[in-house]
């Protein structure tokens, strides 16, 4: 999905025009190049504004706090466009576009839908609206991650101080190397580096500056064929040193000089710069800000097709344990979302319609499920009755990141986004119940449920444990999060599945395990995020709380519940059709609940309408 598309006389790499593409949507490695019949379509639409207009381009090499309007807008508008198209809502769009605007002393009223966004930014004296969107949305949970490292890098950079990290060098380096592959790896070297600095300062044996030197480190580390591109801190250390030379200024301290700064507490200092003479600003250019927003746009999948295949095969397999099924239904749905999930990679490398795409997948699944239990039926024919295991291979098509940022924005009351989101989900459900009922009406399927497995109640709550790590770490990866973001969000879900599931046993209805065990996901998430920003955890493990919570209740989604209530409503039988439908809608309403109430409680700017 989504490759930028510009005109002919557009240059691509100042085209605002985003790579929406996620982590479910990814082109492989491999298709950098866009077919012959995509890229015919795309020769006639454009996405947004390009970048070389006149008004920007003149500004190109200025400090982004001198520039004018229309190129300040551009660094805010893109960094929005960025988030939303790897998936997040649009509350935390605008909050995103507000951190980037703040340092520059631009007000900015948006809003964001689904796939677009609408903005009016005014600097005091100029104003510009920008209307953008997206071709297709999708998921990508590393671009988030890292574009919460770009918002503190700009930030500290602007003379302002760290909004989501608690030690900006981590994000400071992150910046400089996005052109090594694994993000998370570098990360967690320069948090390893800077910790080791720090000591040695203190023992009067570090160096005066241990940011730069633990830069050097690890691009020294790097192996040659991780790069791409030369690491930019060099380039940028060259740079600032012939402007400090022609300032008098000492190129170490310039950037260090602003690093712990934090930010104003009146709201009318944000206008404070503003005025000021050329010699006062301080930190990135525009060309700066895009180069980086450059190389987080165009950032390769962490995952081969084969790969994110082999996760969809765990978490379906696991998913279908954790909803009462038996090995042998594990062993179909494993087949069935590998070969599924990977074929869908596949075909989104060619940029075709994702309703179309969900629809031949899901019965590509089901077929391969369906046909795999009937082939281990020649040897023993019980497995001919597990009808129901179908369902759980279609489940990797489950839209799990708009249902939960869809009601997450109506309960920060912004409707029209809400509302979109939470039709695309009903449009993707549709099309894979529909398949998977069309499927099962052919092949003469009639899904009744799991047998109980009849295991100790010991064994299967370890069991729910472990399967609720995996297909958490399964979904983690669909997503496109880095290995450590995935193990602690699986860590979260085999604690917040396993109390669901297990409390459920014990009488609670499902509706309301399905709050307590969303809420515990929030709250778990805050706790973690809280304990790295005061030093209790490494300050490389700072992650997005949504790029947490949202993998970790994913698997509490019921879609047993509507692909149930899809095969009732092809039978015409919709009294069952209507039970299994409603069944599923408290439970899906309950999870984002969930989640909004643990933000209201760990979280002023939710608790608060302001």
């Amino acid at each position: 999905m989504g490759m930028w598309e510009c005109s002919e006389n557009i240059r691509p790499a100042h085209t605002l025009d985003l790579n929406s593409v996620s982590a479910l949507h990814e082109h492989d490695e491999n298709t950098e190049r866009v077919d012959s019949s995509a890229k015919a379509v795309s020769k006639f639409h454009t996405h947004s504004i390009p970048l070389d207009m006149e008004d920007i381009e003149r500004d190109w090499d200025k400090p982004v706090t001198e520039a004018g309007i229309a190129a300040k807008a551009s660094v805010i508008v893109r960094v929005g466009m960025l988030d939303l198209g790897a998936g997040t809502g649009s509350f935390r769009v605008r909050e995103m576009m507000h951190r980037i605007a703040y340092p520059l002393g631009v007000h900015v009223r948006a809003d964001v839908n689904l796939t677009d966004i609408e903005a009016s930014c005014t600097d005091g004296k100029d104003r510009i609206t920008e209307v953008v969107d997206l071709p297709t949305t999708g998921v990508n949970t590393e671009r988030i991650w890292l574009l919460e490292h770009f918002a503190d890098w700009f930030n500290v950079n602007l003379g302002k101080g760290s909004m989501y990290h608690s030690q900006s060098d981590v994000s400071e380096g992150l910046m400089q190397h996005l052109d090594k592959r694994d993000a998370s790896q570098v990360s967690a070297e320069l948090s390893k580096q800077l910790k080791e600095r720090q000591k040695a300062e203190q023992n009067q044996e570090g160096s005066d500056d241990p940011v730069l030197d633990a830069l050097e480190m690890v691009t020294e580390r790097a192996q040659e064929g991780d790069s791409t591109a030369r690491p930019l801190h060099m380039r940028d250390i060259e740079a600032a040193a012939a402007a400090g030379r022609s300032n008098g200024d000492s190129v170490a301290e310039k950037p260090r000089k602003n690093r712990n700064c934090k930010p104003p507490k009146e709201y009318a200092e944000h206008f404070d710069h503003i005025g000021k003479a050329a010699g006062e600003s301080q930190g990135v250019t525009v060309r700066q800000a895009h180069e980086r927003l450059d190389m987080i746009e165009r950032r390769k999948p962490l995952y081969s097709p084969a790969f994110a295949g082999l996760a969809s095969a765990c978490a379906c397999a696991s998913f279908v344990f954790l909803l009462g099924g038996g090995p042998y239904d594990m062993i179909g749905a494993f087949v069935g979302a590998g070969l599924g999930h990977w074929l869908r990679r596949r075909l989104f490398a060619h940029h075709l319609n994702q309703f179309f795409v969900t629809f031949v997948c899901v019965a590509v699944a089901a077929l391969a499920c369906t046909g795999m239990l009937r082939l281990i039926g020649l040897f023993d024919p019980i497995a001919l009755q597990h009808d129901t295991a179908y369902i759980g291979a279609m489940l990797f098509v489950i839209p799990g990141f708009p249902l939960i940022t869809g009601g997450l924005d109506m309960a920060k009351i912004d409707f029209p986004s809400g509302v979109q989101r939470l039709t695309y989900v009903l449009c993707i459900i549709l099309m894979a119940t529909l398949a998977g009922w069309m499927v099962a009406s052919i092949v003469h399927l009639n899904p009744q449920g799991f047998e109980p497995l009849g295991l100790n109640p010991v064994i299967n709550c370890l069991l729910r444990m472990l399967f609720a790590f995996i297909g958490v770490w399964g979904f983690s990866v669909m997503f496109n999060s880095p290995q450590r973001m995935c193990l602690v969000a699986a860590t979260i879900g085999a604690i917040t599945d396993t109390l669901r599931l297990e409390i459920v046993d014990l009488g609670v209805p499902a509706e309301a395990g399905a709050f307590i065990g969303a809420f515990l996901a929030g709250l778990l998430a805050s706790a973690w995020r809280s304990a790295v920003r005061h030093g209790l955890l490494a300050p490389h493990l700072g992650y997005p709380r949504i790029c947490l919570t949202v993998p970790s209740i994913v698997i509490m989604v019921p879609g047993l519940y509507m692909y149930q209530a899809m095969f009732h409503l092809g039978q015409f039988d919709t009294l069952n059709a209507l039970d299994w439908a409603f069944r599923a809608f408290m439970v899906i309403i309950c999870l984002p609940i969930g989640l909004a109430m643990a933000r209201v409680v760990t979280d002023k700017s939710w608790r608060y309408d302001i």
